[in-house]
């Protein structure tokens, strides 16, 4: 945590686990007997209950989206930027709800949790859960908090599918929706990226068909590939230059660990780690397989493939929010290839048709697809605008 905490931050902040007895049939027909979902709040709830907001993740998210977990903490949760007292999402105005889905790893019953019908770790066995299914455990989440109606869903990637999922099977539970760099379904070419990545996974010869935890090990090889893979469509060329400098051949600082003399910083000329970039992504590799479930990461790369809203109304994605009532506010970023704005687009367009209230920024951003999760100007000033909109709304 940093020597001082800064005025903008929620500060320490502690996770509640919330058990549901009930059955959760899955869209696969499968059913989950019982789960657990771990959940942060930040800020107070008021006196009607109408301030509340649901923070969707994306991929490799969790429940800890701000502040810091205890005081030798020195890294605040994944969307700080955005969520604390004068931030984007203030939580001087909303009461904000963050959870790890179901099929995480953060504590939520997932891959790594025992099957209560085996008394084994569910491993493999865990089955695959769709957007669908997330939004419907969310529900019952919204229900045990006794929130009848969010002021706001807000997600960014695949946390933005789940928030065009509220507005289509619950539109009279929230109020605005706001969806940032996502998509109304997966290009074929995202979907290939998640058939490599799996794959990496899946050959690894630790993974055990899924069973790795039975043998003591991980496919953290396989792990590592598969977030290399992943990381490199998050950012755009204008990042990557950015990092790295402007010659593909520019060199790391000399290392003996990546293949190069530590005195003089020749390239090896071998099959080492000869330039900064490479280095990068083994080290991004390195730390994603050092906490993050391999199971997991099959579940929610699926999850991403399956969403496609428009499959129950004949492939119109117009007819899918017809029924939704809220507003709704998409953002989307210039550089962001693997959701790029023409797909936010797509979905104005769709919403339009529908009869839907839109609002729409393009942003010109150099960081690619993880612009979402950074503090660029322009992106943190309409966010925050618009929902201190929301908040007079519920003032009037």
């Amino acid at each position: 945590m940093p020597d001082v905490i800064p005025d903008n931050s929620v500060g320490l902040v502690s996770p509640e686990t919330y058990q549901f007895d009930e059955p959760l049939t899955l869209r696969s027909g499968k059913v989950l007997p019982s789960y657990e979902l771990v959940v942060e709040t930040y800020g107070r709830l008021n006196a009607d209950r109408s301030n509340a907001i649901l923070i969707c993740h994306a991929l490799s998210g969790d429940h800890h989206a701000a502040g810091y977990h205890h005081e030798a903490d020195r890294k605040a949760g994944w969307w700080d930027e955005c969520i604390g007292p004068g931030k984007p999402i203030d939580t001087d105005l909303f009461y904000v709800v963050s959870l790890n889905n179901l099929g995480g790893c953060a504590g939520s019953t997932g891959p790594r949790s025992v099957n209560p019908q085996t008394g084994k770790i569910y491993g493999p066995d865990f089955p695959v859960v769709t957007v669908r299914d997330w939004v419907n455990s969310q529900v019952r989440l919204a229900d045990r908090l006794g929130i009848r109606k969010w002021a706001a869903v807000i997600g960014g990637s695949l946390g933005g599918m789940q928030v065009l999922r509220w507005a289509i099977s619950y539109p009279e539970r929230l109020g605005h929706a706001i969806a940032i760099a996502t998509a109304p379904k997966l290009s074929a070419q995202n979907i290939a990226f998640n058939e490599v990545a799996r794959q990496s996974i899946t050959s690894d010869p630790n993974f055990h068909e899924g069973r790795y935890l039975e043998h003591n090990t991980s496919p953290k090889k396989g792990l590592m590939l598969a977030r290399m893979v992943g990381h490199i469509t998050y950012l755009s060329e204008n990042a990557l230059r950015s990092k790295f400098g402007k010659n593909t051949d520019e060199q790391l600082p000399g290392s003996s660990n990546f293949g190069r003399d530590l005195k003089t910083g020749k390239l090896s000329f071998a099959f080492n780690i000869d330039f900064q970039v490479e280095s990068y992504l083994h080290y991004q590799g390195e730390r994603f397989s050092e906490n993050f479930d391999a199971n997991t990461y099959l579940l929610m790369t699926k999850a991403l493939d399956y969403f496609d809203p428009s499959v129950d109304y004949d492939g119109d994605l117009s007819k899918a929010f017809a029924h939704s009532h809220c507003r709704f506010f998409l953002m989307s970023f210039s550089t962001d290839w693997r959701f790029p704005p023409e797909r936010s687009r797509e979905l104005v367009e769709n919403l339009l048709s529908a009869g839907c209230q839109v609002s729409y920024l393009e942003i010109d951003a150099d960081q690619g697809h993880d612009a979402f999760l950074l503090p660029i100007p322009r992106y943190m000033e309409a966010f925050r605008r618009y929902l201190l909109r929301v908040h007079e709304e519920l003032s009037a």
